[in-house]
């Protein structure tokens, strides 16, 4: 997947207002693989909609949304879930981890859909993020911000055209948000991927190609 299309999308619950003033919504707007884009949002923007949309998870939306063209209400569960394994990795606000599950039981079960990743390499990157310690604890003994790492590692364990992240380092100090940008950067450049990242206030660091506001 090359392209993510957006045009004149809007979530429905704003098709009653008058106005709406974005650089996303009601636009028409091309994401393009190997770019890196910051959404700058406030809150009740539809930011976690734009994620739920782009997604597959919810279909609530004005206009169209198109992969490479081809929209995306046309597609099957099976081609979302193809999608989903090998073009579009997400990392939700709400991280939508098993507490019950270790830490590296929630990356292990993203990992074994495709094999992407060696258990060495998996390890690894706990170790740079400091959380080698919580690989067999339970997800939900852990701090939201050591969640935040979890989800993160779980979402570079697989193949991706596109790699979207919803307010990825709001519960991190400055250092592991620097580690997370460098490992974000390094794992994208080696796929071609494109970066989409959304914020309302703390961001991740990385050279974007383009700054949007939601």
């Amino acid at each position: 997947m090359n392209t993510i299309h957006l045009q004149q999308t809007l979530p429905q619950v704003f098709a009653d207002r008058n106005s709406v003033t974005s650089d996303v919504w009601h636009q028409d707007l091309l994401f393009r693989k190997g770019e890196a884009y910051l959404i700058e949002a406030a809150s009740g923007t539809g930011k976690s909609s734009l994620c739920s949309y782009i997604y597959g998870y919810r279909n609530d939306f004005q206009g169209i949304i198109n992969f490479d063209e081809t929209n995306i209400k046309a597609f099957s569960v099976k081609q979302w879930i193809d999608l989903r394994k090998h073009s579009l990795s997400m990392l939700f606000q709400d991280l939508r981890l098993f507490p019950e599950l270790t830490a590296f039981e929630n990356v292990q079960l993203k990992n074994q859909l495709t094999g992407y990743k060696k258990k060495k390499e998996l390890i690894a990157l706990f170790e740079t993020l400091d959380i080698a310690d919580k690989l067999h604890t339970k997800v939900g003994k852990l701090s939201f911000g050591q969640q935040q790492r979890v989800a993160f590692i779980r979402a570079l364990s697989q193949p991706f055209d596109f790699i979207f992240l919803d307010e990825p380092i709001s519960h991190l100090d400055d250092a592991n948000g620097q580690l997370m940008g460098q490992m974000l950067l390094e794992e994208a450049s080696k796929q071609g991927a494109g970066i989409i990242v959304t914020s309302i206030g703390k961001h991740i660091d990385l050279p974007y190609n383009t700054l949007l506001k939601l």
